[in-house]
């Protein structure tokens, strides 16, 4: 047993060796090419320069030629005029008659210097290229859903204009792969040497980061990228199990009063074969993380009868996670929490111990509470259009915010008996959800202060 185990270790650790030797080969062949492309486009930017110097220069030249050829006509003309003048003089005027010409024959007003420009064509070089910019991880900091990059610059130049930043997306950790399906976004004109990324999604579970600097005319190396972890819970819908009156798109759910004839007869398809397609090989099915699990629930045992409920595909089962969802105002009832994967498909949210949730219902009579095991508590706050949810599966906090103020709504203190879904219901009315964001620093600030005040006084009775 114990030799296979360590054969196994030797195949995964020459299967990641491999991998780095196939890209480093695919890097190498990246360069070779880079180097030709950018070889003849420098060579075609230079011949460029010096064809557009020599028709400035050309130029110059018949504009200073026709100067002296209009000089030399002008002079001639006075001469010549000069020259004539006997004919017309009578004797007496001609003690009077200046012999001293009007012109000059010295040119030399129309000579050229160029021992100057001789001297700054002599002195033409290549421009000077930034150095390679550092990134300090130190100083670097992922928080909130933003990334902050700093870096710094192993020699003072004045000379720098600009910084450009690159990053993208990956699942990889450790250094960025040559290989990657996730292209480079780019921010260009960064003045300082520190740049805000704010408003990310955190779908992947890293971000590679590079940075040049760049003066007037040329752009320096790209820094040593770094991978920086983008930690944060992404979900998606399940909508082979939710309600057959709910619509399902990405992340965006609509109650449709046409029900299942809508998901279950014209979503499925002939497919090449003949075959009927079934749930699984629908549009709405969606690719699984490594904690996203089949729920176990065929097309058969979707929520049914008045449960409008359609749940997350990712388990929670650890740590603290946070999410948010906006509904419209207009529908008749909303319903947001948490449920046990077990939750049978006609229970409502919050109407059995296996689902803790908030409930709106616009209909006859407006009330917003708080639900659980078929206990409901009325929660005398507004009722905010954007509702962020907190979960610390560990601790037993399942706690509901104002997403734009943060203000705290309501508290559930729990223990967990099993991993729990983001579950949803709503009826008459629509709903989207923010997947991918970490807890936010505000959040996680008033969990720490809050957290036994609100267990204590907004526990359900």
């Amino acid at each position: 047993m114990g030799d296979q185990e360590a054969l196994r270790k030797i195949i995964t650790t020459l299967a990641v060796k491999n991998e780095e030797i196939q890209n480093f080969i695919y890097s190498l062949k990246q360069m070779m090419q880079n180097v030709e492309a950018n070889s003849s486009r420098a060579q075609e930017d230079l011949e460029g320069e010096f064809q557009s110097l020599y028709a400035l220069l050309d130029e110059l030249k018949d504009e200073m030629l026709m100067k002296i050829k209009q000089d030399r006509a002008s002079r001639t003309y006075e001469l010549q005029a000069a020259k004539q003048i006997k004919d017309s003089v009578t004797m007496a005027p001609a003690f009077r008659l200046s012999l001293k010409a009007k012109v000059s024959d010295n040119m030399s007003h129309l000579m050229v210097d160029f021992a100057q420009e001789r001297r700054l064509l002599q002195a033409l070089a290549f421009l000077p290229v930034p150095s390679t910019p550092e990134i300090d991880l130190a100083e670097s900091l992922v928080a909130d859903n933003c990334v902050t990059l700093a870096w710094r610059m192993p020699d003072e130049d004045s000379k720098i204009d600009h910084y450009v930043l690159e990053y993208r997306r990956t699942n990889f950790e450790g250094p960025p792969r040559a290989k990657e399906d996730q292209p480079w976004m780019v921010v260009e004109g960064i003045k300082g040497t520190e740049y805000t990324l704010s408003g990310l999604k955190f779908d992947m579970k890293y971000m590679n980061f590079r940075v040049r600097a760049c003066n007037k005319a040329v752009a320096g190396e790209f820094s040593e990228p770094v991978t920086l972890e983008t930690r944060a819970f992404m979900f998606r819908l399940d909508a082979s199990t939710c309600h057959q009156n709910l619509r399902v798109e990405e992340l965006s759910v609509e109650w449709d009063a046409t029900g299942g004839k809508v998901q279950d007869v014209k979503v499925r398809e002939k497919d090449g074969k003949g075959r009927t397609a079934s749930p699984a090989n629908s549009p709405a099915r969606v690719v699984q993380s490594p904690k996203r699990m089949p729920s176990g629930r065929g097309g058969r045992d979707r929520f049914t009868a008045e449960s409008y409920t359609v749940l997350g595909d990712t388990l929670i089962d650890g740590d603290d996670h946070y999410w948010e969802v906006r509904y419209d105002r207009d529908s008749k009832a909303f319903g947001v929490g948490v449920a046990y994967r077990s939750l049978g498909k006609f229970d409502q949210l919050g109407k059995t111990s296996a689902s803790w949730c908030l409930h709106l219902n616009n209909w006859l009579q407006v009330s917003f509470s708080a639900k659980h095991a078929n206990k409901a508590k009325v929660l005398d706050v507004p009722v905010p259009d954007c509702i962020g949810v907190y979960c610390n599966f560990h601790e037993g906090f399942l706690s509901f915010y104002n997403a734009r103020t943060k203000q705290l709504l309501h508290t559930f203190k729990a223990k967990f008996t099993q991993p729990v879904l983001p579950a949803f219901t709503v009826w008459c009315g629509s709903f989207h959800v923010s997947s991918g964001l970490q807890v936010p620093s505000a959040v996680k600030c008033l969990q720490k202060r809050n957290s036994t005040a609100s267990s204590s006084n907004a526990s359900l009775p």
